[in-house]
């Protein structure tokens, strides 16, 4: 199972955006794919169109050893499943405060086996118990950065924040990969910070970009992603290239089969017929 913490530390670089677009492309490809919300603030329940949930069918379930994760009921979106977030993360973040309690999140996955090949983890553009769980937890990280000074501070500390996550408390955590978001190629800034990271981060900056997009700066709180709105237009071109990217480098062997079962079916989804376009 694929299971991929998506952060940034500076808000406002596309991550919850991006969470949502590249679980909805994993799940078009054939990957069935589960959503957490570990962001108290609940951007993402919001965006994909959740009301708040009860706290027993939160993210909460997570911090509670009574509760096993397999057991508890998701919502089920076009594409993905979601276990959304409850606004009482904030108040049980203040007794997560044992070195021990980074684990709940990881533990809770080991329970038993989930009935998915994808586990996407959207979190605060903070360090927190909850994002440190979800990076103790994860293989695999992706890092949304806009290429402006401040997103990329942001994204730099995020790698930072991986590195002791993967030297103290997970070594099976990969090196984190960086994508930009919204970038705009009339700006010379953009290209000066994209520069930037690739001189200094090397192949761990994705070659896919995320380019500035009509549709994807348009917000729906209906549970639609680009996919449904515009499978054509930029937007879901940028994310199904990102994702297919992503899926070569962290599962190729799993990448392989996604695309040999879409060109069975004919083409349907974004992989056969707009993967690789620019």
């Amino acid at each position: 199972m694929i299971v991929l913490a998506v952060c940034n530390h500076k808000g406002g670089s596309g991550k919850t955006t991006s969470t949502i677009n590249v679980a909805a492309a994993l799940g078009l490809s054939g990957f069935r794919t589960l959503v957490i919300d570990l962001d108290p603030q609940g951007f993402l329940t919001r965006m994909v169109g959740l009301p708040e949930p009860p706290e027993a069918n939160s993210s909460l379930v997570l911090f509670d050893p009574q509760v096993r994760l397999a057991e508890v009921p998701v919502q089920p979106r076009k594409n993905f499943d979601v276990l959304p977030a409850s606004s009482t993360l904030s108040k049980i973040m203040r007794r997560l405060n044992q070195p021990t309690d980074v684990l709940w999140v990881k533990e809770a996955l080991e329970q038993a086996p989930l009935p998915y090949d994808a586990v996407l983890f959207d979190t605060a553009a903070a360090i927190t118990v909850f994002s440190l769980n979800a990076l103790v937890a994860s293989r695999h990280v992706l890092i949304p950065v806009m290429p402006e000074y401040q997103p990329v501070l942001g994204a730099e500390q995020t790698f930072q924040t991986v590195m002791m996550v993967r030297d103290k408390l997970n070594p099976t955590l990969n090196l984190p990969f960086f994508l930009f978001t919204m970038v705009d190629a009339r700006k010379r800034n953009h290209h000066a910070y994209r520069r930037y990271l690739r001189q200094r981060y090397g192949d761990q900056v994705m070659s896919s970009i995320i380019r500035t997009s009509t549709t994807l700066s348009v917000t729906h709180n209906d549970g639609t992603t680009v996919f449904d709105h515009e499978p054509h237009g930029r937007g879901a071109r940028d994310y199904a290239n990102a994702t297919d990217e992503l899926l070569r480098r962290i599962a190729p062997e799993r990448m392989d089969r996604a695309v040999s079962m879409l060109s069975r079916e004919g083409g349907r989804g974004p992989w056969k017929s707009i993967t690789h376009l620019g």
